[in-house]
């Protein structure tokens, strides 16, 4: 039966159905599902299948949620550092300048496999325009994997997010100035929601946690979208504005997670596109496949500039893999300069290819770089300078004897169980360093570090002191990562571990935790228990009341005491 009659027939059902198998697919061969959905593109235009209007709906809804997101991670004060700003501007015109050169060069001798040459009549101005393209790199596909890794809060993380942020905002502002025409006098007006900002945050805090959180971000999303189109502004310039007036509010991480599956739906719509806008030739698959490698000259490239700006070379090392890709903002940029008439059709063909391809080479990187830097960790170092950013100094214990890390409410109860044990003999030690700050200002010793990192533990000071090590971090792969640190250093203490789900408890206790808590699964015994705790302690009659330490309230975490750690 002809695939293209099925096409009409079933309309929408047809692209959902392909990309989602492809989605599938490319994830359980450990890619990220938008790989699948570009090759799905690429399959249903080769069967003649066109877009219609409800995939260029989400196409579009799914850019504005982009930039909207993007908005709402804005840190000032990691963006004004020179390792974010310095590097990425300095990064983003080197490759500029090279690779338009080069393959503005490439046009010039007239390369052509058919017909229609791919590099013929392009000019200077064309091939930077691909240069720029390609210096971008995926927000999408890094910030998936620093959230699956639990990275997000690292110095390589958030070193990396604000990279990101910076290149957006380059490609944000390549957006409004697209149009080619001047905005509305009216458009001077858009500073009035300056003063708006404390509404727009009183209103935040009043939404609740449920649908109405997400309709909110949905209404200033796409309000700030039309608001910015009405004085002739392009509208994603606004989603971003929209975003930024609302960061810093205690309730924009959750919303960003909760909008954070509708992003990548709508953003489905966009891949998709992307793959059905042209033909797959072989000129453009051959060109996607060459301008692959081009990763690794920037990577090359961005290990050299951080370095340069005084971070240590694992930290480059971990920020750059991260970064070694293409991104969805280079074919945003391209189908842009593909309407205005500056490049050929065929370029963004061959630059979706490149992205697929670029996401595999990274995901695979990904995989082995801790290996990579431990296993040549001294070349590394003779890489880096030795006058280091304040993040990367010594750590000082103080002597401690037990080191509780992940300091969130799980790490904080237990270190302040353990406290009350054993005396001023415990340190904290946290990835995020708001949250080592706000504990430290509530009387604890709180270090700011990676402990997945193998030079923390060269950092830190007296760890031979340490004969315990509690890890209350939640990701399994944190966790992990911990331990093949302190197998590394031949840690020969006691270590205990918590997991959130019972298959993981045997991993972890092969990975070397004598033991393993499972938070859900024994939160409810001492929640009983303290029930039970209270009622007998409010009970004159009561025999004897339990001892309320050993089950203290669930909500202010279990306890190494409740629980059987060591």
């Amino acid at each position: 039966m002809d695939f293209q009659w099925i096409a009409i027939a079933l309309g929408d059902v047809v692209w959902i159905s392909v990309a989602f198998g492809l989605g599938f697919a490319a994830r359980a061969i450990g890619l990220p599902p938008l790989v699948g959905f570009l090759a799905a593109g690429f399959v249903l235009h080769a069967q003649g299948f066109t877009s219609g209007d409800v995939l260029a709906k989400l196409s579009d809804l799914g850019i504005t949620l982009l930039l909207f997101t993007v908005g709402l991670k804005l840190n000032l004060r990691m963006l004004v550092r020179p390792q974010v700003w310095a590097v990425t501007g300095l990064h983003m015109g080197i490759i500029v300048l090279v690779l338009g050169a080069a393959i503005f060069a490439l046009s010039g001798w007239g390369i052509a496999w058919s017909d229609k040459p791919f590099f013929a009549g392009l000019d200077f101005g064309g091939a930077a325009l691909i240069a720029f393209a390609l210096s971008f790199s995926s927000t999408v596909f890094v910030v998936k994997v620093l959230e699956h890794r639990g990275e997000m809060a690292s110095l390589h993380g958030r070193i990396a997010i604000g990279i990101l942020i910076v290149q957006d905002i380059a490609a944000v502002l390549f957006l409004a100035i697209s149009l080619g025409k001047a905005p509305s006098p009216w458009a001077v007006l858009i500073v009035l929601l300056l003063p708006l900002r404390p509404a727009l945050h009183w209103l935040l805090q009043r939404v609740g946690h449920g649908e109405l959180l997400v309709l909110y971000g949905f209404l200033l999303a796409v309000g700030g979208a039309e608001l910015f189109e009405l004085v002739e502004l392009k509208g994603d310039l606004g989603a971003l504005v929209l975003g930024v007036l609302i960061a810093n509010h205690a309730k924009v991480d959750e919303m960003a997670k909760t909008m954070l599956s509708f992003k990548d739906l709508f953003l489905l719509g966009f891949f998709l596109s992307i793959g059905m806008s042209g033909q797959l030739t072989g000129q453009a698959v051959l060109i996607g496949v060459l301008l692959t490698p081009l990763i690794l000259f920037k990577s090359a490239l961005l290990f050299t500039l951080l370095t340069g700006f005084h971070l240590r070379a694992r930290t480059a090392l971990m920020a750059c893999v991260n970064l070694t890709n293409f991104s969805e903002f280079g074919l945003i940029v391209c189908a842009i300069s593909i309407a205005n008439g500056w490049i050929d059709g065929q370029w963004l063909v061959a630059i979706a290819i490149a992205l697929s391809l670029s996401f595999v080479v990274s995901a695979g990187l990904g995989r082995i770089s801790g290996m990579l830097y431990t296993r040549h960790r001294g070349l590394w170092k003779r890489l880096q300078r030795d006058d280091l950013v304040f993040d990367d100094q010594l750590l000082d214990t103080q002597g401690a004897r037990i080191a509780v890390i992940g300091m969130g409410r799980i790490g904080t109860g237990a270190y302040d169980m353990m406290r009350d044990m054993h005396g001023e003999v415990v340190v904290g030690v946290d990835i995020d360093p708001m949250t080592a700050r706000a504990r430290r200002e509530e009387g604890r010793n709180v270090l700011h570090g990676d402990p997945g990192d193998a030079d923390f533990w060269d950092r830190l000071q007296a760890a031979h002191t340490l004969d315990r090590v509690m890890l209350a971090l939640p990701r399994r792969t944190a966790n992990l990562a911990v331990l093949e640190q302190l197998k590394a250093i031949g840690f020969d203490g006691r270590i205990a571990a918590t997991a959130q789900f019972e298959d993981e408890v045997p991993e972890l206790r092969e990975a070397g935790a004598e033991t393993v808590f499972n938070i859900y699964r024994e939160a409810g015994a001492g929640f009983a228990a303290h029930v039970l705790a209270q009622e007998e302690s409010s009970d004159p009659d009561a025999k004897q009341a339990p001892d309320t330490k050993q089950h203290p309230d669930p909500d202010e975490n279990p306890t190494p005491k409740q629980t059987g750690w060591p």
